[in-house]
């Protein structure tokens, strides 16, 4: 069965670790009839958090999409992992999601996390509703998680619903639209209905009313019908809402306890009566600026929101119908590669269970598999249609490390095992780099690692081992030098001669050409490392044929690859050839490459020189409990702090740190802050590193040269 595109509800279950997602949508499942019995996050039973790393750990790391049936709709629920190393996740399901349910502990409201989740619905402008869940604990707190979504989230948070006792014994929920409190049986599951207490009457007609005023103002013609009749029918308060919510002018507040199944039911009503349709939302913006409207009668498009790779199965597509209606047996094209794919099979799901339908219409989400050429970010379009839906734009990462090769077998499996993880997770860099001589793994954290770790040697049986990664370390001079170098070689016929006289010096953009020396040439080479070499070619004469100067810049360029004090990249030099001496039988390229190479090497430790480390800007949101610790392990770090601000009632720090000193800070950060403490980091400039590591570096280098 097909679902017309009004009737579908796309739900992304957001929320801070340990906030009850799973569980929710474990209840939500249960109460439309899709699973016959609550399975627990504890028991490893539920529909999510089917994989074998998620049992063990208790935790979501995976999206997971789920569907319900309930009335004339077809609700598709996507629950999230609520750790911020997995926000591709977070991001790739928010993409394809209508309405975020953001899900709140009742015990600690507002959480890190759940702010990191908030920038990302401002950033798709995504209709939001929030449920304060477990509200039966002991240590619950409604009054305080509500007030701090208000706090955070904006005066456009409305309450629905309140607890009439919460905590241990909670069994009463008070409706302000429905304007009736349902209580619940001891097991949980389908209320009745009671009239509101007396004692709490007062407060739920204000909320009623706060909830009618909201619904007016987001259309003229009920703003009217409010002014005149002094309040809203029941099907106009809803269409109110609905416009309301669908333009993110009202964030309405839910309760529940998930784990008992209180409170889940009556959500699922809300999404179903009020949320917006794929057809409610603004149109999906396309690359090149154009838009593209939910429309089950237009050509087909769809977008792929994420890939993965399953043991006997292959490629797991999971994909979003933007456009007309995908059919079995289908071809698309591929926009990106203009490659053909044929979808052969469509399946609706339930965590790892999945079903055959037919066809899916304009806003549904599906699912196929063994696709050839299409993975995440891809668009697919009917024959003749060319259209690219924008991309996702997934953070830079936070954490890096290199990889201890192992065997060269083995080498080559993990690479290839590798590859395909980083074609599923864009979060994920893999980067084979020459400069350092290492194979790195950049990511959002050391749980994502890990997780990958994980994969590669449970699915693919290779052994993998992280090792601290090398710093690309820069060298460069501080003052000038002038030196000079003769190559000569005789060792029977021919031999090989070539001098080469050089000044060397630190370059700058915009710096006055040297007064001294007649300049014939000027060539400035980019680096592929970043900086630049200016080569001037300054010959009066005849003393060295031009046709060698290229093979002088060349011998210049092979040491500037690997600098003589540590073997890093030189950059921001600039070379001056101003004399030399040739042969006219033994002078050749290869003479001359030597001789530039030592003399550059002679002039560059005469010439003050400088290694320089990469600096990156840190930015740390946390709490305040927490924020002299980490401010003190800052100082350990060589971090030269350059602000702090307060952002609700969290602090964010914002500091520059030696890439040098962030090894395993994803570890350090967590355990300084209980996980309560979310940080990014950016490449900002290369700085001079202090003297004595400058020393110690030197000094290390030489030794391992010593040792080979």
């Amino acid at each position: 069965m097909s679902f017309d595109t009004k009737n579908i509800r796309n739900i992304v279950l957001l929320g801070h670790s340990g906030s009850g997602k799973t569980s929710l949508a474990e209840t939500m499942l249960f109460e439309a009839g899709e699973i016959n019995r609550i399975g627990r996050v504890e028991e490893q039973s539920t529909i999510s958090d089917y994989t074998n790393i998620e049992q063990e750990r208790e935790n979501s790391i995976f999206s997971t999409l789920m569907h319900a049936n309930w009335k004339d709709s077809k609700i598709n629920m996507i629950d999230t992992p609520g750790l911020d190393d997995f926000v591709g996740e977070v991001i790739s399901s928010m993409k394809v999601a209508d309405t975020a349910c953001v899900v709140l502990n009742a015990k600690n409201g507002v959480e890190v996390g759940t702010e990191l989740i908030w920038d990302y619905i401002e950033r798709y402008k995504t209709p939001a509703m929030i449920v304060i869940n477990q509200i039966d604990h002991d240590k619950a707190d409604f009054e305080m998680a509500l007030a701090e979504a208000s706090e955070h989230f904006g005066s456009k948070v409305i309450p629905v619903q309140f607890p009439y006792n919460s905590g241990i014994g909670f069994n009463k929920i008070v409706d302000a639209l429905r304007m009736v409190m349902y209580v619940f049986p001891d097991g949980g599951g389908r209320p009745e209905k009671h009239p509101i207490p007396d004692d709490v009457m007062d407060r739920v007609r204000s909320m009623h009313n706060a909830l009618v005023e909201a619904a007016a103002e987001n259309d003229e013609g009920l703003m009217e019908k409010f002014f005149e009749e002094g309040t809203l029918s029941e099907e106009d308060l809803a269409e109110g809402l609905r416009i309301g919510m669908a333009h993110q002018e009202i964030f309405p507040v839910f309760i529940a306890s998930a784990v008992r199944n209180m409170g889940s039911g009556r959500i699922m009503g809300f999404i179903n009566d009020i949320c917006p349709s794929p057809a409610d939302r603004p149109e999906a913006e396309l690359e090149g600026g154009q838009t593209l409207a939910c429309n089950a009668n237009g050509e087909t498009s769809l977008f792929i929101y994420k890939t993965i790779s399953e043991p006997r199965v292959g490629n797991v597509s999971y994909f979003k119908v933007y456009s007309g209606q995908l059919k079995s047996g289908m071809e698309l094209l591929n926009a990106e590669n203009r490659n053909s794919e044929r979808f052969g099979q469509i399946f609706i799901s339930n965590g790892k269970n999945r079903s055959n339908v037919d066809e899916l219409k304009a806003g549904d989400i599906g699912v196929t598999v063994k696709l050839k050429d299409s993975h995440t970010n891809n668009t697919l379009n009917i024959k003749g249609t060319d259209r690219k839906i924008e991309k996702m734009v997934f953070p830079e990462p936070r954490m890096r490390v290199a990889v201890d090769p192992p065997s060269k077998n083995d080498m080559e499996k993990l690479m290839k095992a590798l590859h395909i993880i980083e074609e599923e997770d864009p979060t994920l860099i893999v980067e084979q780099s020459a400069t350092l001589k290492q194979t790195l793994l950049h990511g959002q954290g050391q749980l994502h690692l890990d997780l990958i770790k994980y994969r590669i040697e449970k699915v693919n049986n290779v052994s993998m081992e992280f090792i601290k990664p090398r710093i690309p370390y820069r060298e460069t001079i501080t003052k000038m030098a002038n030196t000079s170098y003769r190559h000569k070689k005789q060792s029977g016929g021919s031999g090989q001669f070539g001098e080469v006289h050089m000044r060397i010096e630190p370059y700058y953009e915009g710096m006055p050409e040297p007064s001294d020396l007649t300049v014939r040439n000027t060539d400035i080479e980019v680096l592929p490392w970043g900086g630049k070499l200016a080569f001037y070619w300054c010959i009066v004469g005849g003393s060295i044929d031009s046709k060698y100067s290229n093979a002088i810049k060349k011998g210049i360029l092979q040491k500037m690859q690997e600098g003589p004090l540590t073997g890093s990249n030189c950059q921001d030099i600039r070379v001056c050839i101003y004399d030399g001496k040739m042969h006219p039988v033994d002078s050749n390229d290869m003479a001359f490459m030597i001789a530039s190479a030592q003399a550059f090497k002679n002039a560059f430790k005469d010439a003050a020189p400088q290694i320089l480390e990469p600096i990156y800007d840190l930015e740390i949101k946390c709490s305040d409990e927490v924020m002299g610790d980490i401010m003190g392990d800052l100082q350990t770090r060589r971090a030269i702090i350059s602000g702090m601000q307060a952002e609700g009632r969290y602090q964010k720090i914002m500091a520059k740190v030696p890439l040098a000193e962030l090894y395993q800070y994803s570890s350090s950060l967590r355990s300084l802050s209980q996980g309560r403490a979310k940080f990014s980091r950016k490449f900002a400039e290369f700085q001079a590193v202090p003297h004595d590591v400058q020393k110690a570096l030197m000094d290390n280098y030489q030794d391992n040269m010593a040792e080979v």
